[in-house]
């Protein structure tokens, strides 16, 4: 042990060595059963409370709380010195006897009905105070925190939360290889290819001019495995994509990743159902009925306005076209003549709604698209307050309530425009009223399979159809035909499952037939030589005998960010990037050095200054 002295009347600490000391047990996996058992804990000073001859301090790792009494006749003068002078965060050894707390129990805590009577004390490191409290539920801002993560990271709630990441992909790799499924690495050093978002891309040093990407996925090389006959795969992937970010996007993430040969929907379905029963039952000990409800895209559409449909609660949309064609009201009529629609939902019980915050809604809705939004307030009267009712005869409003399964005291929103405005419009509105109304009770988990997803859908960036998913899924075999006349209508064998309005991951069987995938490339408008040359390693592949095969990938951050009931994957990730792709830790990214730039032969161009 170092030596500790006496100076300007106060008491001088010097960082202590752990040399013949060892740990025995964090501090929370000790309890009653070990009472007068000598133990030597080690971890950080929460709290420490000076009662003049005895101190008491909350000595916290991982594992939780315990309570550590200092008193002089057990520890000695120096040891009680040395006690007096603990600060918040100091990380500390103590050696001593458990037993049953002297003063009174608390029963939030797991250790709360023991203690830990010191006869050592070791100081192995001082610390600072810290720029925030080392506490769960922190309100400090989220910049600052993140700023400083590894003192975040310490905080009792994250800690957790990590832990539950590593649980789920430790419980992850054991089902799936009980499953028969190999982990095999894939390369992170790629070819940059199309239909996608944008690739992070890598200089080459030794091929100067050229550059590798960093995956968007492992998609093309798990197939290549099913190509080599490994039969099942699966992975823990990082992955990496250049987008703009929002609570549940960063630019490097993680994927559950998986691809099985000679399988169809139903055996890649099936395997996901007892897995995601398996982690939450061993992780929240939560049930989950199998099988999964499924839906197809259309109908998730068509009802809820999303292909993400969150389940714990109704407030469905109805379309009523049918109802309002004929009616006055010309923006309902117009947007029907146009090939479009009039949809509504029902928030029950909201008639009452302030005229302000109906007017929030109205500009919510535009932010998704919609150039307004009409509404019915049901008064308890019967009576309505409505923002159209001025163009519409009596029975054309009660025949338009009806249809809404209308009641007193209920306001109904009405978006009328193209079919996909509408859609994100209301899909959207009825997410933000369930947040309004309190219906998200993030204790339930409502689970569904989305099926049947359309296979194009049309870019106005591109002006052209772009595959909905990616190149190399699978049409619906009776849609096979509508490849070269219809293929806004070819629906694909794809599935998404989702968790509560979120999707948590998605796959789809492959194409494993050579005429078939040349169909899907000129549908895209890839030449024979465009395909080649940006996929020409797995056409080619698929001329040595190619099994059917199909996948999934799980966002593994998103799987937990729900299991653990936040509301961001930041919170989820030990070290996370913010909104703009940076770190405020690290300050990355950064710049680098001209000999660095010239290795790689490359040159930044200068950005053009705005002098105006």
């Amino acid at each position: 042990m170092m030596p500790h002295m006496r100076q300007n009347g106060g008491y001088y600490k010097m960082a202590e060595s752990m040399q013949g000391l060892k740990r025995t047990n964090r501090c929370a996996e000790v309890g009653t059963a070990d009472i007068g058992r000598e133990v030597t804990v080690m971890g950080w000073v929460q709290k420490r409370r000076n009662l003049g001859s005895l101190i008491f301090v909350d000595l916290r790792d991982r594992s939780g709380l315990l309570q550590i009494l200092f008193d002089e006749n057990n520890i000695g003068t120096e040891g009680f010195e040395k006690a007096s002078s603990l600060r918040s965060e100091y990380v500390i050894a103590v050696t001593g006897k458990i037993a049953k707390r002297s003063g009174a129990v608390n029963e939030n805590l797991k250790t709360g009905d023991i203690e830990v009577i010191a006869t050592d004390l070791r100081i192995l490191s001082e610390a600072q105070t810290p720029p925030f409290p080392i506490e769960a539920d922190s309100n400090t801002k989220e910049d600052l925190r993140l700023k400083y993560r590894y003192l975040d990271l310490r905080r009792p709630d994250i800690q957790a939360n990590i832990m539950m990441r590593s649980r789920v992909a430790t419980l992850t790799r054991a089902f799936l290889a009980n499953e028969g499924f190999l982990e095999i690495e894939t390369p992170m050093l790629c070819k940059s290819t199309p239909e996608g978002a944008r690739d992070y891309l890598v200089p080459s040093r030794v091929h100067p001019g050229h550059f590798y990407a960093l995956p968007q996925s492992p998609q093309l090389y798990k197939q290549l495995l099913m190509c080599s006959g490994y039969d099942r795969y699966m992975q823990i992937a990082r992955c990496f994509r250049d987008e703009d970010l929002r609570a549940d996007r960063q630019p490097e993430f993680t994927q559950i990743d998986m691809e099985l040969s000679f399988v169809d929907i139903d055996d890649v379905i099936d395997v996901n159902e007892r897995l995601l029963a398996y982690l939450f039952k061993e992780v929240l000990n939560v049930d989950v009925q199998l099988p999964i409800q499924r839906m197809t895209w259309q109908e998730a559409m068509d009802r809820f306005g999303s292909d993400k449909p969150d389940l714990r609660f109704g407030m469905e949309l109805h379309d009523v076209s049918d109802v309002v064609k004929g009616c006055g009201f010309g923006v309902f009529t117009g947007a029907i003549e146009n090939g479009g629609s009039v949809r509504g939902i029902n928030a029950k019980g909201q008639g009452a709604m302030p005229r302000k915050k109906i007017d929030a809604l109205v500009d919510f809705a535009k932010g998704y698209g919609a150039k307004g939004l009409a509404y019915i307030a049901i008064n308890e009267d019967g009576t309505y307050k409505s923002s159209f009712a001025k163009f519409m005869t009596d029975d054309e409003m009660k025949a338009l309530v009806t249809a809404m399964e209308g009641e007193p005291g209920d306001l109904l929103l009405f978006a009328a425009d193209r079919n996909k405005i509408v859609w994100n419009v209301l899909g959207a509105l009825r997410i933000e009223l369930a947040g309004q109304m309190g219906l998200l009770d993030k204790n339930e988990y409502k689970f569904l399979w989305v099926t049947e997803f359309p296979q194009f859908e049309w870019s106005d960036e591109e002006n052209r159809y772009v595959a909905m998913h990616h190149p190399f899924t699978m049409p619906m075999e009776e849609d096979l035909d509508k490849l070269d006349t219809d293929l806004g209508a070819v629906r694909a064998k794809a599935y998404d499952i989702v968790l509560n309005g979120t999707e948590i991951g998605g796959g789809s069987v492959r194409i494993h037939q050579e005429d078939v995938q040349e169909r899907m490339f000129r549908a895209l408008g890839f030449t024979n030589e465009e395909a080649h040359e940006k996929f020409g390693f797995l056409l080619d592949a698929f001329k040595y005998g190619v099994p059917p095969h199909a996948g999934l990938a799980y966002g593994l951050d998103r799987l937990v960010m729900l299991m653990a009931k936040c509301d961001s994957i930041r919170d989820v990730i030990a070290f996370p990037k913010v909104k703009d792709a940076s770190c405020l830790m690290t300050e990355a990214p950064g710049t680098v050095d001209a000999k660095q730039l010239e290795e790689l032969s490359l040159d930044i161009a200068a950005a053009e200054q705005d002098d105006k």
